[in-house]
């Protein structure tokens, strides 16, 4: 894996690295990069918010925000939402250790994103394996830990914001898994996915 930094992203698709293969076939997805923060972000919103109730429910019963805990609960709700920021680059580094050729990262603040893009080939099980890792170390991980350990409650935020933070990667992985068929493979072109059959891509 070749990582090269690249400069913020400033909104032009035309500045991806882009790949052409014969017959390859776009991903039915969001048009441009916009259209797919707004969607990616709503959709990090719910799931965000799905997986904090239950944190709060179990902190509540446990009586972690009643008034004489409170000032220690709020300062581990804090320290986990804050971790949950700081991670976003390693989230992304550890999309671009799955690449195996030159992979560029990117930051968009303007829409709160950060993302890599990288043209090589993937199989169905690589792109999603790709796609799920960071949100398994960042996300489930430490999700399941606090229900393990339930008195670390930031690791319970800090699980359900870094879960949240994979929406877009959950949009990709279910783009592959309904659209491509058996045997084909993936690649990223700009900011968009396209697969194709080994066959027809020669």
């Amino acid at each position: 894996m070749k990582l090269t930094f690249k400069k913020e992203f400033n909104g032009d698709e035309n500045l991806l690295p882009t790949r052409e293969v014969p017959g390859a076939v776009q991903f039915k997805e969001a048009e441009d990069m916009k259209k797919f923060a707004v969607f990616a972000n709503i959709l990090a919103l719910v799931i965000t918010a799905a997986a904090v109730v239950p944190v709060v429910l179990m902190g509540a019963a446990r009586g972690m925000f009643a008034r004489e805990a409170w000032s220690g609960t709020f300062f581990s709700i804090w320290i986990g939402c804050i971790l949950s920021v700081l991670v976003i680059p390693l989230h992304e580094l550890l999309h671009a250790s799955c690449f195996r050729g030159e992979v560029d990262f990117y930051t968009y603040l303007k829409k709160g994103l950060c993302f890599v893009v990288g043209t090589e080939s993937m199989t169905k099980a690589h792109f999603v394996f790709m796609s799920l890792l960071p949100n398994l170390v960042f996300g489930f991980v430490p999700y399941i830990l606090y229900w393990i350990f339930p008195d670390l409650i930031f690791l319970g935020f800090f699980g359900a914001f870094s879960i949240g933070a994979g929406a877009g990667d959950y949009i990709n992985v279910f783009n592959a898994l309904t659209q491509m068929p058996k045997g084909a493979l993936t690649f990223m072109s700009g900011m968009h996915s396209y697969w194709y059959l080994p066959e027809e891509g020669k």
